[in-house]
């Protein structure tokens, strides 16, 4: 960034105080400030040992691997160091989010959100979201102007969140991206990704881009039997539907065989979609993906 005064640091955003910073700056840290008052939190970033161990105990919490966390607070400690964006929400003295990122390469003028939690007894009060936009204007602070990160997408809140309420865009659907997992979230499945891409300087403010709606006409490529299992449709509309179960993650546990038919009917059906043509271009409230296809149908 290039002013006439260096805005001030504060918690690893700014003080937005000088008067020649950047509008969409300003309007992102104003965004993330009240998205924390929101969610009765202050995010900051993590610089003790004490916070990175407890961000370390939070996130193993959240995803069941006490005995494997999935970040080390050796790592958390590098990351910082070089200047990477770790973060934490606290309600009070209590961690109860956290958030990290490390950056690609230098030309990509891209951060990669690799995970962020929320602590269960905190759910529900869009601590998530806070953390986001912290992360956000921390990055435009920085001159970055995109977040790339994956997400499982047979999550339906997650896909709104992002794709809905944040307004990211999907780049690449990437079967069992991670390989085997085995934990309390994913489960023994295949950790199928769908990458995201957040341009930070579409919207300031993080209101829902995608809206309810639109869909008329659409054919459902993918749809829901009224047993639960997955019923597959047509891939040759011009605005297809794409559903993934009500709450996947309970569905793994109560009924893993049927988790696994929705893993590959959802696979399926998006990269069918996705290889003639068609763009992931949204998440519907009711469950939907929403894929549009920029041309006539195929053959």
């Amino acid at each position: 960034m290039t002013t006439s005064e260096e805005p001030r640091s504060k918690n690893g955003v700014t003080d937005i105080s000088a008067p020649a910073v950047d509008p969409v700056l300003r309007h992102a840290v104003r965004a993330a400030e009240a998205a924390a008052r929101a969610a009765g939190v202050s995010v900051r970033e993590l610089t003790g040992i004490d916070e990175l161990n407890r961000a370390v105990g939070l996130l193993a919490a959240i995803w069941g691997r006490s005995a494997n966390p999935p970040m080390t607070v050796e790592l958390l400690r590098a990351f910082g160091k070089a200047g990477n964006y770790v973060a934490g929400a606290f309600d009070g003295d209590c961690l109860v989010g956290a958030c990290v990122g490390f950056f690609h390469a230098p030309a990509s003028d891209a951060l990669h959100s690799h995970i962020a939690g929320v602590a269960a007894a905190a759910t529900g009060r869009s601590i998530g979201f806070a953390l986001k936009l912290h992360q956000r204007a921390w990055a435009l602070l920085r001159g970055v102007s995109e977040i790339a990160w994956t997400f499982d997408p047979l999550v339906a809140r997650n896909a709104y969140f992002n794709l809905a309420k944040l307004g990211a865009r999907p780049v690449e659907y990437l079967p069992n991206f991670y390989g085997p997992m085995s934990d309390a979230i994913n489960g023994d499945e295949d950790t199928d990704r769908l990458l995201v891409s957040w341009r930070l300087r579409d919207r300031a403010d993080g209101d829902a881009v995608v809206e309810d709606g639109g869909t008329a006409g659409a054919v459902p490529a993918l749809s829901v039997a009224d047993d639960g299992s997955p019923v597959p449709g047509r891939l040759d509309g011009a605005t297809s539907l794409v559903a993934v179960p009500h709450d996947i993650e309970r569905l793994r546990v109560t009924d893993p065989v049927m988790a696994r038919r929705w893993r590959g009917a959802v696979r399926e059906a998006l990269t069918g979609l996705v290889r003639g043509g068609g763009r992931i271009d949204g998440f519907d409230r009711a469950g939907w993906y929403v894929v549009r296809r920029a041309g006539p149908p195929g053959p």
